[in-house]
Formats: structure tokens, sequence, C-alpha cells
């Protein structure tokens, strides 16, 4: 794909999982990218795997240092760093607030300090990794289900205010995906995620193939569409639907 030779790119949560595989996959397009993770270690083995640039830290803190790594220059901006947040609206509110930091502030803080200069040059892209959670919701976790609204709200936000202007966004929202999150996800991921969870590397494939076709809702699960569509035909019937899951979570102990 000739269009992110030599492009900068930032990948925020690149440690591992899905932004480890975005990193690999955009190096391999010829891109320069900078790996962010909070776990330095992790950020700096990526990057030396793929030639990259490792900037460790809090992805909302890292914008500038990692544009002037790329020498000045942010082309794509993954915004895929997040909280698998479980627990009801009784979690405690340090949870909640980490939640919102990391899966829409994060997002919200990359936005403004990047968006000028796109909008300058009439070009740029912003790749909000979100879950199908954003979309629909997942049992048991309270701040990620909502927060994940939030970041999808945002991304589509950013897409029709500025895609007349040069920028284009894609929202990635996968169910279960085989990362050391889905892993920490425990029973309610076991019962509704393990049982369709892909590989990283397929949610970069997705990605790649929604930039091809000049799509915001990338869904590399895509049953998700259907499960969107009901959601929004008959929400009482799609919500009865999810308290039958919600049920057999709790008689199994979750």
């Amino acid at each position: 794909m000739e269009a992110f030779q030599d492009a900068g790119v930032i990948v925020t949560g690149a440690g591992g999982g899905i932004g480890a595989a975005l990193a690999r996959r955009f190096a391999a397009e010829g891109a320069r990218v900078v790996v962010n993770d909070l776990d330095g270690v992790k950020a700096r083995a990526v990057a030396e795997e793929i030639g990259g640039i490792a900037v460790p830290g809090d992805a909302s803190a890292i914008v500038a240092e990692a544009r002037d790594a790329l020498g000045g220059t942010v082309d794509v901006y993954c915004a895929n760093a997040g909280l698998a947040s479980a627990g009801t609206e009784a979690a405690d509110e340090k949870v909640w607030a980490a939640a919102w930091d990391v899966n829409v502030m994060a997002h919200v803080r990359a936005a403004h300090e990047l968006i000028p200069g796109w909008l300058e040059q009439g070009s740029g892209r912003f790749v909000s990794t979100v879950s199908a959670a954003g979309l629909l919701t997942m049992v048991g976790a309270a701040p990620y289900s909502v927060t994940k609204h939030g970041a999808y709200a945002f991304a589509e936000w950013l897409s029709l205010t500025y895609r007349h202007r040069g920028l284009k966004v894609h929202a990635i929202c996968p169910q279960g995906v085989r990362t050391d999150m889905l892993a920490a996800t425990g029973s309610a991921g076991d019962l509704v995620l393990q049982p369709t969870a892909i590989e990283p590397e397929a949610v970069a494939d997705a990605l790649f193939a929604g930039i091809e076709e000049d799509r915001f809702l990338i869904l590399p699960h895509p049953e998700v569409a259907g499960y969107y569509q009901a959601r929004a035909a008959d929400p009482d019937r799609w919500l009865t639907s999810m308290n039958h899951i919600q049920q057999k979570w709790e008689a199994d102990g979750g």
C-alpha cells in the first residue's frame, strides 16, 4: 500500500496485542512507526523488531515527543491503548476515572494536539481501537462498556466534523481478540468473547481492508453488523436477549 510508504505513524498501547499487530503491519507497509506503551520494555522490544522508535509513557502525554521522533510530521495516529475495566455502577470512582481517561480522554487529547496540523495540510488519519462493546455492550463491565461507547462517539464526531477537510477516521470494533486483555476478562470473557476470538493480526488485516475501501466502521467480526442493526431496530428485544446472557453468566457464578 503505497499510501503508507515513509508515513509517520504513532500506535499507542503497542507493546503487545492489537497495538503490536498494527505497528507491525504499518511498518511492513513502509511506514516509520512510533511504538508507545506504558511498559517501556515491551515498547522497545516491538520497536526493535520492526525498526521503529520506542516512546514509552502515558498515551495522553507522548504525542509531542512522538511527533518530534518522527521528524515533526504525524500522518496516522492509532489511539489503541485501553483499559478493560470490569464492574458495575458500584465500581470505585477511581476505576471509572481511569477508564474515562484512557479510553476516551486520551483520544481527545491526541486529537487536540494533532488536528490543527492535519487541517492545515489537508490530510491526516485517526484510528480508534474501540471494541464491539462500544456499539453493543459487555456483561460485567460497566466502566469499559460506557467509555467505549464514548470512544466510538468521539471517533464518529471527528469523522462527521472534519471529513470534508481531509481527515480520515476509522473506528475498529472487534469482539474477542486473543490478547492479555481478553485473558483478564475472566468468566464474562469466557462466555461472550472466547468462542469467536480472533488473532490480533486479523484486526490489522480488517483495518487495512477498511482503509482500502475508505470505511469508517471496521468490523473484524462481520457478524457485529447484524447485532448492531438488531439493537437499533428493536432495542427491547435486543436488551432482553442480552439479559439472557447476563442471567446465564450469573447462573454460572459470574
